[in-house]
């Protein structure tokens, strides 16, 4: 993280850090007791902000530390420094890879629509020293039609496996880690295993583009622009990581609200900025159409798995989808019925409050739903911290995030299933859809590491 957003939220984490070293300098370890606290079952004492624990560092080894430190302005410099030095065997291709959630945020701070907010970053990226710069809409469509896949699948076999369902998505690093390391096994067998949009970029980028352009993977610096400070946890995780190579999918994750600093930092106008259009993996030549997938703000996993389960399931069209709100904005959930039989049942939950009482119906089995979009940001994506937080630490700016949902819902919706880039992509790069080589690329698993890392005992949901 940059300077001025380590110092905000050292800020905003300076009480439950303490709180939480304290408690695990005393213990030392958490009890059984303790991790039953976490899960919501008994909440006294002092508490602790669970998205703040999810940031902070009090819990982190030296090693994690070390690689979270490496996701950082200072970090790209240097390469970018080394570039300009005469030794040619350090020198690296940077490529950008810029989440559809990102861009937005640049629109509503440049004062331009979605195209040229898009032209403009791909601008300054390249003036920085970057060589290529991509979105990740294409990588998401992946990410999509594995889950699509992988829930079909899942459901057929839920009567005689009992992980099978609910699915829950797992675009979020902020819901994987917390799945991961205080849920464990109660969740981590239903987290669908399609990687997410970033780490199927990532793939793309270190195996598919860089073979295309003769480059060893390791002569490449791909960095990554997203909402979310969660994202870096997901770039340093060790699955992504090739030990052969020595480098990652993804070398440094930046969120918007980074690059936005470096530009003031650098007195940049953008004004003084040309357009330049984006670079397409494919190297087809000529502008790109933006586009998104459907849903609010966060590619829409829940809409695209919904529609694809009717029509295969139970031979269904389904065009539009009518949320029913529950709890509130971010716990909505969709129903199909035929004949007044419940044929599926999904949900749509963002932000840990929702997701504690998604989490209490689990323990109980009570969760009628086949399938869960989980968020750990209430709102979605594009309110990520990253990108959407006030100059009040901890606080969402809500007219920044209205006006973000106005920019991005202004696209037009582009199914994965119809682009035909993706089934290039899928022949040429994969040998198709349901090869190993899809299969150990796309994908990935989850471990239960509950029994590993302590945790802070009491948590504020």
């Amino acid at each position: 993280m940059s300077e001025v957003n380590v110092g905000k939220r050292k800020e905003k984490c300076e009480n439950c850090t303490k709180q939480c070293n304290k408690k695990q300098s005393e213990d030392g370890t958490t009890s059984e007791k303790e991790r039953d606290k976490i899960n919501g079952q008994v909440q006294e004492g002092s508490q602790l902000l669970l998205s703040a624990c999810l940031s902070c560092d009090g819990c982190l080894s030296e090693e994690e530390s070390l690689k979270i430190s490496q996701q950082s302005l200072e970090e790209v410099e240097r390469v970018l420094a080394l570039n300009k030095r005469c030794d040619v065997s350090k020198h690296k291709v940077l490529v950008a890879s810029v989440c559809p959630q990102s861009l937005p945020f640049f629109a509503v701070k440049f004062g331009l629509d979605f195209t040229e907010a898009a032209q403009k970053l791909c601008s300054f990226l390249k003036s920085l020293g970057v060589r290529y710069v991509f979105d990740t809409t294409l990588a998401a469509g992946f990410s999509i039609l594995e889950s699509q896949k992988e829930f079909i699948q899942r459901f057929r076999r839920r009567h005689h496996d009992s992980n099978a369902l609910p699915m829950f998505t797992s675009s979020c690093p902020g819901w994987i880690r917390y799945s991961e390391r205080v849920l464990g096994s109660l969740v981590t067998p239903h987290i669908c295993t399609a990687r997410s949009p970033q780490q199927i970029m990532g793939c793309l980028v270190k195996d598919y583009f860089s073979k295309q352009q003769k480059l060893s993977p390791e002569k490449v610096y791909h960095v990554l622009v997203a909402p979310c400070f969660d994202k870096k946890f997901e770039a340093v995780r060790e699955e992504f990581y090739n030990s052969l190579l020595e480098t990652r999918d993804v070398d440094c994750v930046l969120t918007s609200g980074e690059i936005f600093y470096l530009m003031e930092q650098r007195k940049v106008s953008v004004e003084e900025l040309d357009s330049v259009p984006l670079d397409h993996v494919l190297g087809e030549a000529g502008d790109l159409t933006p586009v998104r997938h459907e849903g609010r703000g966060s590619e829409g996993f829940l809409e695209h798995i919904f529609k694809h389960a009717a029509k295969e399931l139970f031979g269904l069209e389904v065009h539009e989808i009518t949320y029913k709100t529950l709890r509130n904005r971010d716990f909505q959930e969709v129903t199909l019925e035929r004949d007044g039989e419940t044929l599926l049942q999904f949900a749509a939950i963002y932000g840990f409050r929702n997701i504690q009482t998604l989490v209490h119906r689990m323990r109980k089995g009570r969760v009628p739903y086949q399938l869960v979009e989980v968020l750990s940001c209430p709102g979605g994506c594009l309110s990520g911290r990253g990108q959407a937080e006030s100059d009040v630490a901890g606080r969402v700016d809500k007219n920044l995030v209205q006006q973000m949902e106005e920019v991005y819902s202004s696209l037009p919706v582009c199914l994965p299933e119809v682009n035909p880039a993706l089934h290039t992509l899928y022949q040429d790069w994969l040998q198709g859809q349901d090869s190993p080589q899809a299969s150990t690329l796309l994908h990935t698993q989850y471990r239960n590491e509950s029994q590993v890392h302590t945790q802070p005992p009491h948590m504020q949901w």
